[in-house]
């Protein structure tokens, strides 16, 4: 008797994308979940351990033991605690959403900037008071320089979207490759603290790995001018948190834009809440906010599918050593 092979889905697809997926493997068995609510399913367990495909975020402390599993596609580019020892079953392969969120993220990205700069924020916090008064000067994208660390598909947007507002584009990397159009200069990490005192603009969208934790420490950011504003769209544990808010609270920096935390969520009595030159949003950069970006990511699944199906190598694995996608040198 033949095996039945099930597939697990707790990703958000319509119907037309359900049809499209059962299509590629019609003799496949499938099970639709929402993905708050399955931790709780009475058959959470069962389904768990029949999977052979999961297309979804289940939490690390549930797959590392799967030994039916064999692919789990991700729904985000981040691939911490799956990457750690025990997260996932070795005898699986792990694809993630790399080349979903740059749209998304970067436009984000670049609303905080903006905000930031013209202290959009200042006037809105005004608005209530009825207060018409100015907040003084302000700053400029065009002539400014703009350091992006982290060159996946959201820095590369954000970078893209930089140079044509007319900064001048500089990227930090992991490896050597031949500089896109997008930046005028590309560097290694090693060149990091001699192009952090001249960025006016430091914009990280890195994995959380044992090279990106802390990447801008303390001394880091006692590198960067008074003058500059500092992005995160990756993970908050790239940046010393207590460190970032010194320099916010003593006006040793202009502005910062976070999007993520460490601790996350931030607790409510933190004092960058406070902070008039810190703009918080909760993670919310990503995830299916935008339509487009789920549609990208169902597009990376079917495609994935299809190859599982054929027993082709997928595309965006995932390196367990690195914790980036295999092979990838747009990093």
């Amino acid at each position: 008797m033949k095996k039945t092979k099930n597939v697990l889905i707790v990703f958000p697809m319509n119907q037309k994308q359900r049809s499209e997926l059962e299509a590629i493997a019609p003799d496949y068995a499938y099970s639709y979940h929402d993905r708050d609510t399955f931790a709780n399913h009475s058959e959470a367990k069962a389904l768990l351990e029949q999977a052979e495909v999961i297309i979804g975020n289940i939490s690390p402390e549930k797959t590392g033991k799967l030994q039916n599993l064999r692919w789990m596609q991700l729904f985000s580019a981040g691939a911490n605690g799956y990457t750690e020892k025990g997260g996932f079953p070795r005898q699986a392969v792990l694809t993630n959403a790399t080349g979903a969120y740059g749209l998304a993220i970067s436009e984000h990205m670049l609303g905080m900037l903006l905000m930031l700069q013209k202290k959009l924020h200042l006037y809105r916090d005004n608005q209530p008071q009825g207060l018409w008064e100015s907040k003084g000067s302000v700053t400029a994208v065009a002539e400014s320089k703009t350091l992006v660390i982290g060159l996946g598909d959201i820095g590369g947007d954000f970078a893209r979207k930089m140079k044509a507002l007319g900064s001048y584009t500089i990227g930090v990397k992991r490896h050597a490759s031949v500089k896109p159009d997008y930046l005028d200069e590309l560097h290694l990490g090693d060149a990091l603290d001699d192009l952090l005192p001249e960025a006016d603009i430091i914009a990280l969208s890195l994995p959380e790995t044992d090279e990106t934790r802390q990447m801008l420490d303390r001394r880091r950011i006692g590198l960067l001018k008074k003058s500059a504003y500092v992005l995160n769209v990756g993970r908050g544990s790239a940046i010393d948190t207590e460190a970032l808010s010194d320099a916010l609270e003593q006006n040793k920096l202009a502005g910062a834009g976070l999007d993520v935390t460490d601790p996350e969520p931030l607790p409510a009595s933190h004092r960058l809440w406070k902070l008039k030159n810190a703009l918080i949003t909760p993670h919310v950069s990503g995830g299916f906010h935008l339509k487009t970006t789920q549609k990208i990511i169902t597009a990376i699944t079917l495609e994935n599918m299809k190859r599982y199906v054929k027993g082709e190598p997928l595309i965006n694995q995932v390196d367990f050593k690195t914790g980036y996608r295999k092979f990838d040198q747009d990093q």
